[in-house]
């Protein structure tokens, strides 16, 4: 089957022969109509999982896909034949990937039916960074709050929280590299600050003199950048890093609650998802479908940063 990944860590993606997988027990083997493009996905062929799971080469990429079921292996009996199905799968060892015309998904991890109301080439677009907002809401009880900044709001993970925190409730400050008022208003964000040309701290103390009750910081990797957009959150409020800059000790002696984020992927959270989807609350932004052989293209432009939305790869 056609197959798109690297030959050895930190290699570069190139179309591959790979051969077509088939389900073991307990796994349903899935004819991927897209799959998703995440950032995770070139960090674990760079050797992100390399200390804690083995790798095999050569090395099928992508986590998030939908299809339809095309076989089940024994003991599997959860979806039927034909049935379309949305999720995200790491393989063990790492390898078996869903940049390619199949994969094979254990029926008891993150998987579920795919949500009603979407083309399967758009609910590609949802599981990891759909389930890492749900995620985020729910660990850090954003609903219990009034006010919420997201850093790289304009992201796949940042456009799926603006949508949740906004139909919670909360009223979402923006801030963007770029000029993205009308699209995340459309998202339901009752601010968006393009922090290229505006300060942000003026932004928010503008509007919040004490500061913001909850921040969700999905692009700051150092600490000292996390700690300046953590000093724009209220006494008492709460402070999330998708990237683990988040110094909880510190922030604890302001009384706000600091926390590393990392997915916990399940097919519980993917059923929420499609919920969250299919009553309208939440869209999936797809910025672009690209096939699968100018994957590696795709990837290299994601590296690059600044993506609006989703990208899907169409076998």
């Amino acid at each position: 089957m056609r197959a798109v990944g690297v030959r050895e860590r930190n290699g570069r993606p190139e179309v591959l022969r790979a051969r077509r997988p088939e389900p073991g027990e307990g796994e349903v083997l899935v004819r991927v109509v897209a799959a998703g493009l995440n950032p995770l996905d070139w960090k674990i062929a760079d050797g992100m999982l390399a200390e804690t799971v083995p790798y095999d080469f050569p090395l099928v990429m992508g986590v998030d896909f939908a299809g339809t079921v095309e076989d089940s292996g024994a003991e599997a009996h959860r979806f039927a034949r034909g049935e379309q199905v949305y999720g995200h799968v790491v393989s063990e060892p790492v390898g078996r990937g869903t940049y390619a015309e199949y994969v094979v998904v254990n029926e008891t991890g993150s998987i579920a039916p795919a949500p009603l109301s979407l083309p399967l080439t758009a609910a590609a677009g949802a599981p990891t960074a759909g389930m890492t907002a749900l995620g985020i809401m729910d660990a850090a009880a954003l609903r219990s709050y009034e006010s919420l900044l997201i850093i790289g709001a304009a992201g796949g993970v940042g456009t799926f929280l603006t949508q949740l925190a906004a139909a919670g409730g909360l009223r979402v400050l923006a801030a963007t590299h770029g000029h993205d008022q009308a699209r995340m208003a459309a998202f339901g964000a009752a601010r968006t600050v393009d922090v290229r040309e505006h300060g942000l701290a003026e932004a928010v103390r503008d509007e919040y003199p004490q500061g913001v009750d909850a921040l969700v910081d999905l692009g700051s990797a150092s600490r000292e950048d996390f700690a300046a957009h953590a000093a724009l959150v209220r006494d008492g409020g709460v402070a999330v890093s998708t990237l683990d800059a988040a110094s909880v000790d510190a922030l604890y002696g302001r009384g706000i609650e600091g926390i590393n984020f990392h997915i916990a992927p399940s097919a519980e959270l993917l059923e929420r998802l499609g919920e969250e989807i299919d009553s309208g609350r939440v869209t999936v932004p797809i910025e672009a479908e690209v096939p699968l052989e100018e994957a590696p293209g795709a990837v290299a432009r994601n590296r690059a940063g600044g993506a609006r939305g989703k990208t899907v790869l169409v076998p």
